[in-house]
C-alpha cells in the first residue's frame, strides 16, 4: 500500500485478475476515510481532475470506501468478479459470490440495482465478456441489462464514457462479443442504433453468407483482433447493409454508399477521434474495391490507394478485407502505393493548378500499369 495510517485496500480488477493467475495492468486502491483526510495524511496526493472523489498518489487511483466498511464497499461494486479486495496485511475480502463466479467463469452484478446505480456497467458488462472471453453472463445481469434499456436512461450517459467502453473493447481478444452481448441485453440503441435491428437482416445471399448483419459484423471484429482500428473499422464497414430495403434482401446493392454517412454519425454521435471516425468512413465505402481490388482498373486503385494512404490506414485496412474477404492484399498494395509515391512530376508540369493534379494521376495510373504487366 502507498499511503501513511489509515485503512486501505487493493480492491478490484487486480484482485480478481491476481486470483484468475492473470498479470495486472491497473492498480486501484479505497481507502477509510473522507478526500481530505487521504489528502491531509498524504500532501503528495492531488485530486483527480473534475472528479473530486479519486485522489492520485504515486500515480495510482485511491477512493473512499463506498459504504461504511469494506463489505458494504464489496456490495456496492458493479459485477462480482470485481468485488474483491486485499487489505494491507494480505487478507482477503471477497462479495459471498465472487469465488464461485470466478471459478464458474460467471459475470453477475454484485445486487439488484447495479446497472441501474451506474447504467454504464452495461456497456461495461460486455466489454468483460470481450476481454473474458471463457466467461458467460448470468441471467440476472441480462434482465438488468434489459430493464435500463427499456428505462431510457442509456440516453443520459455521456457519450465519453460509452466510447471508453468501445475503445477498451476494439482492444480486446474477441471484440465481436461486445456487440453481441450488448444485442443480447437490447443496449445496442440509442448508441450503437444503428445495428439495433441487424440481427434480423441477412447479411448476403447464400452461400456467401448465412448469418446475420449483426453476426457477420461481430465475426469480423474477432478477426480483426489485436489491430484497434481495423476493429472499429470492421464495426462500420457493413453499417449500409441496415438500411437495404427489404425487397431487395438478401442482396445489398451499393449498400457500401449508404454506409459512409451512416459511419460519420456514429462517429459523431459518440465523440469519436477524427482519425478513427475517418477510418470508418472509408471502411463503410472502400471495403468493396477492397475485396475486388486485384481486377480493379489501374485509376481505381491509384485512387484507393491515395485515400488509404493519405489517412495511414493501409494495414487496418487490409487487415478488414483479409477479415471480411479472406484476400491478403498487404504486400501487394504496399508494393502499388510504394509504385505510385516514387512518381515525380516533371518541372515543366508544376504548378499549373489542377491540370498538374490530372497529370500526375495519369502519370501514377502509367506506373501502376506498367508494375502490374
Amino acid at each position: 500500500m502507498h499511503t501513511t495510517g489509515m485503512e486501505e485496500y487493493l480492491v478490484g480488477g487486480a484482485v480478481r485478475d491476481l486470483l484468475l493467475g492473470r498479470t495486472p495492468h491497473e492498480f486501484d486502491y479505497a481507502f477509510a476515510d473522507t478526500v481530505e483526510g487521504f489528502i491531509c495524511r498524504n500532501p503528495s496526493a492531488r485530486k483527480a481532475g473534475n472528479d473530486f472523489s479519486i485522489c492520485i498518489l504515486n500515480g495510482l487511483e485511491h477512493a473512499p470506501l463506498r459504504g461504511n466498511n469494506i463489505h458494504e464497499d464489496l456490495q456496492l461494486r458493479d459485477f462480482t468478479i470485481n468485488a474483491v479486495a486485499l487489505d494491507q496485511n494480505g487478507r482477503l475480502y471477497a462479495h459471498p459470490q465472487a469465488f464461485a463466479d470466478l471459478r464458474n467463469r460467471t459475470l453477475r452484478p454484485t445486487n439488484a440495482t447495479s446497472l441501474k446505480n451506474d447504467p454504464i456497467r452495461a456497456f461495461r458488462a460486455a466489454r468483460f465478456a470481450a476481454d473474458f472471453t471463457d466467461f458467460t453472463l448470468h441471467p440476472e445481469l441480462l434482465v438488468q441489462m434489459q430493464e435500463i434499456a427499456s428505462s431510457g436512461v442509456l440516453g443520459l450517459m455521456t457519450p465519453e464514457r460509452v466510447a471508453g467502453e468501445l475503445i477498451k473493447a476494439m482492444r480486446t481478444p474477441q471484440p465481436g462479443r461486445f456487440l453481441r452481448e450488448l444485442h443480447r441485453g437490447g443496449c445496442l440503441g440509442p448508441w450503437f442504433r444503428e445495428l439495433e435491428n441487424a440481427d434480423n437482416i441477412p447479411a448476403g445471399p447464400l452461400p456467401y453468407h448465412r448469418e446475420s448483419v449483426l453476426e457477420h459484423t461481430a465475426q469480423v471484429m474477432d478477426k480483426c483482433a489485436g489491430d484497434p482500428t481495423a476493429v472499429y473499422m470492421a464495426l462500420c464497414h457493413d453499417l449500409g447493409k441496415t438500411l437495404t430495403p427489404e425487397d431487395v434482401l438478401p442482396h445489398h446493392y451499393k449498400h457500401e454508399h449508404r454506409g459512409e454517412e451512416l459511419a460519420r454519425v456514429l462517429g459523431m454521435r459518440l465523440k469519436l477521434s477524427n482519425r478513427l471516425m475517418r477510418a470508418g468512413m472509408v471502411a463503410a465505402r472502400q471495403h468493396m474495391k477492397g475485396g475486388t481490388y486485384l481486377s480493379l482498373r489501374a485509376g481505381t486503385r491509384v485512387d484507393l490507394l491515395m485515400e488509404i494512404n493519405k489517412h495511414s490506414l493501409l494495414e487496418p485496412f487490409c487487415r478488414l478485407v483479409l477479415a471480411d474477404s479472406g484476400i491478403d492484399l498487404l504486400e501487394r498494395m504496399r508494393e502499388d502505393r510504394d509504385t505510385i509515391l516514387r512518381v515525380v512530376l516533371p518541372d515543366e508540369l508544376r504548378n499549373r493548378g489542377p491540370e498538374s493534379g490530372i497529370r500526375l494521376r495519369e502519370m501514377r495510373c502509367a506506373a501502376l500499369a506498367g508494375h502490374q504487366a
